[in-house]
Formats: structure tokens, sequence, C-alpha cells
């Protein structure tokens, strides 16, 4: 009924009679989910005073927290051919076990006896230095006797000189006896000359005189010429002294140079020496090389090279080798936005891929299957993928990682923040702020908030 008339007649009629009325009174929404409905609001209501921890949830994979810890591959240092293999996939090998022999396949080191040529090499170089430096030692002799020979020459001409010397002085001497003689016999010639004149002096005695005489002055023309020899004598022993000098100095330079050529060919033989010593250390660790030893303990996965005379080159990969014992760590990365969040020793829950869990983002102390972590390093610089890389060791407060959890694998992460209410959480996601974060223990705690940034 629309109910447009004044006239009621609601009253007058009993509505229970029809089934149309009853189904027009019949409400679309039931009492019982009304009360449902009811009951979800204020549960619901009650619920945003509930603590949710914020996280930020990252994917990665399992690695290990040293690098030396992680699978490596053993490479070949030299080229070559492989002869024979000592090990299969699988196998366990230590620190120096012995992979695989290789052959050598360059023409400039196939002599089987390049070490024994070379070494004989050195010992001929060796002895050529021995030689050199023996000379070298024989020229000092030579020199030092040609300097003691130099002065002996200097004294001996020197002594000359003084003998002549003496000599002049004895000539003079004897020069001005002789004069003096002469002088007298001229004297004597002359009375002799008067007296034979007054015929008191015969002839005889005359001729005597001036024999005399004539002997006089030839022995002062005699004293004289030798005065003058012993002069010339000495002029040619000062001259000597300049042509002795010479000489000595000539042969004593020539000494030196052949002392400096004779240490030059040593250090030359030297030099050729140590050349031929550091060739055959190369060829001796070339030769080492041949046997391609494990550099780690672990085990042998993947032969990358396989087959009896294949060819490899230097720097070819050819096992991959894992090591016994790694500590595991979880490689992940995150958005540059959630970076100032994080800090070193943060804690994370760990889900790793193949391990039952049931994870519950806010309260990860009732999620089942995730282990502890916390953060051990974090990059400075942005990766390839635009975000950055942090890595995740093994929280020692929280239960042990899985065994059989492997490098490699999967794993999801969820970086505990701080605690908060589901409310302003809510709250915070409409509004696009950013979460809040706290320092660790060893910061004391200090809870902060990211500072909002003010629009101008």
């Amino acid at each position: 009924m629309l109910n447009i008339s004044l006239t009621r007649i609601n009253k007058s009629l009993d509505l229970t009679k029809y089934k149309s009325f009853q189904t027009l009174e019949t409400r679309s929404v039931s009492k019982v989910l009304i009360r449902v409905m009811t009951m979800l609001v204020i549960c619901g209501f009650f619920a945003m005073f509930l603590p949710w921890t914020q996280n930020i949830r990252a994917k990665g994979n399992v690695t290990t927290l040293s690098p030396g810890d992680r699978p490596q591959s053993v490479q070949a240092t030299i080229g070559g051919k492989i002869e024979q293999w000592y090990v299969k996939e699988g196998a366990i090998v230590s620190i120096g076990d012995t992979i695989l022999r290789i052959s050598e396949v360059k023409e400039d080191y196939m002599d089987p006896a390049i070490l024994d040529n070379t070494n004989n090499q050195i010992v001929a170089k060796s002895e050529s230095s021995k030689a050199y430096s023996q000379k070298a030692n024989n020229l000092v002799e030579q020199l030092q006797t040609l300097i003691n020979g130099k002065e002996i020459k200097l004294e001996q001409n020197q002594i000359k000189v003084q003998q002549t010397l003496l000599k002049i002085q004895s000539d003079s001497i004897d020069l001005v006896a002789a004069k003096t003689k002469a002088d007298i016999a001229q004297n004597q010639l002359t009375r002799i000359q008067n007296l034979f004149d007054e015929g008191l002096k015969s002839l005889t005695d005359l001729e005597a005189k001036r024999l005399s005489i004539q002997e006089a002055q030839a022995k002062v023309i005699s004293v004289q010429n030798k005065i003058n020899t012993h002069n010339n004598e000495l002029i040619n022993l000062k001259a000597n002294i300049t042509a002795i000098t010479n000489e000595y100095d000539n042969k004593i330079a020539k000494s030196k140079s052949d002392r400096m050529s004779a240490l030059s060919s040593k250090y030359d033989a030297d030099a050729s020496k140590n050349k031929l010593q550091s060739q055959y250390n190369k060829y001796e660790v070339r030769q080492d090389n041949y046997y391609i030893t494990s550099p780690i303990n672990g085990t042998v996965t993947l032969a990358l090279k396989t087959g009896i005379g294949e060819l490899i080159k230097a720097g070819d990969a050819i096992v991959n080798i894992i090591p016994q014992k790694y500590n595991l760590a979880v490689e992940t990365y995150i958005n540059p936005m959630d970076m100032p969040l994080l800090d070193i020793g943060q804690k994370v829950r760990v889900q790793f891929d193949g391990w039952p869990a049931i994870v519950f983002s806010g309260w990860p102390n009732s999620s089942y299957g995730t282990f502890g972590g916390e953060i051990f390093a974090i990059n400075n610089d942005i990766s390839k993928n635009g975000k950055y890389r942090i890595l995740i060791a093994q929280d020692p407060e929280d239960s042990p990682w899985p065994f059989e959890v492997r490098v490699g694998g999967g794993a999801n992460t969820l970086t505990l923040l701080n605690d908060v209410s589901v409310g302003y959480e809510l709250w915070r996601q409409l509004n696009g702020f950013p979460a809040d974060y706290y320092k660790d223990a060893k910061s004391k705690n200090i809870k902060t908030k990211a500072p909002l940034k003010k629009v101008k």
C-alpha cells in the first residue's frame, strides 16, 4: 500500500492473512548478519591497537660470508694439453691435491733437457764472471806495481840528478884548480922566457915550461868539457822525469782501462747469469704448473674441460670446487628509499626456499619456519639493478640455519624495524610516510623516526 490517502485502513485489516504483505515486511538483511558485522567492526577497531612490527621485505639468494668460502673455479696458469685426470666429479679434495696433469704445447718449451741446458749456461756465465773478476783483481795488482815502479824510477832519476850535481860541483873545483895551475904555468913560462933571453936558462927548460902550460890549458879544457857533459846529463835527467811520468801514467791509465773493461765484462756476465737464472726459474715454475692442484679443501662439483688431449689456454676454468666448510649468508637487494632504515647488526627474519614456513609479516615471533639473521654488511654504492646490496649473517642468539641450505638457493628476508600499532601502520601506508626505524643495542636502543620532508 502506498499510504497516500488520509483515510487509514491499516488497523481495519489483518495483514498476517496476506502473504504478500508478509513478504513486503521481511527485511533484506537478517539480524544475525547485522550482529556479525557489528562484532567485526568492534574487533577491527580494537585490532587497530594491536602491535605491528614494521619490516622491509626483499628476495635474495644464499651465499657465503667470506669470499674465499664461495664456489670457485680452478684455472690453468699456463696453456697446454690435458694428459691425465686424477679426480672425478663429486670427489673430495684437500689443498695441494692434484686434479689433472697437462703437457707442453709451445715449441719454445718442448726441450726435455731445457732445465739442464739452462743450468749449464748459468754455470758457464758464473765461471766467466769469476774469470773477469780475477782479471780485474790482477789488474789492480798490476796497477799498484806500476805506481810503485813509477815512484822507484823517479827516485832513481832523482838520485842520478843528485850524483850529476855532485860531479858538476867536483869538476868545478877541478876547473878552478886547473885554471890556477895554468896561471902558475903561464907565470913560470914568462919567468923562464926572461931568463932564457938573459941566457940564464936553456932552451930545454923553456920548451918544458911551454909543454907544461899546454898541459895545464888542456886540463882546463878537459875539466870544462866534463862540466858541460854533466850539465847536459843533468838536463837530460830533468827531462827524463817528464818522460818517466808520461810513460808510467800511460801504463797506469791503460791498466785502469783494462780493469774497467774487465769489470764491465764481469757485470755483463752477471747480468746474463741473472737473466738465465730468471729464465731457469720460469721454466721450473712452468713445469710445476703442469700439475694443476686444488687451492682449497672442498668438493669437485663440475668439470668444465673434459677428455684427454683437449687443449686449454692460460686462464681457462677447468673445474668448479665448493669449499667443505663455510659460513652461510644471505645476499639481498633493497630499494634506495629503504637504505636509511638499515644499520649493521639489525635483526632480520629469513625464510629459505624449499623450507616449509608460515610467515606473518607484522608478527615475526608468530611466524613458523623462519630463521634469525642480522645485517653484516651494507654496500655504499648502488648495484646495476638500481638497488643496494646487503649481506645477512646468522644471528648467534637465534636457532642455527638448516644444514640442508645450500649456496645459491633462494631466500626471502624481512628486515625488522620499529614496533607500532596496526592503526598507525595503516595510517602511515595511506599517507605514504616513511617507516620508523630504531638503533640496536650498540647504539643504546635509541628509537628514532625518519624525518618528514617539509613541503614548501
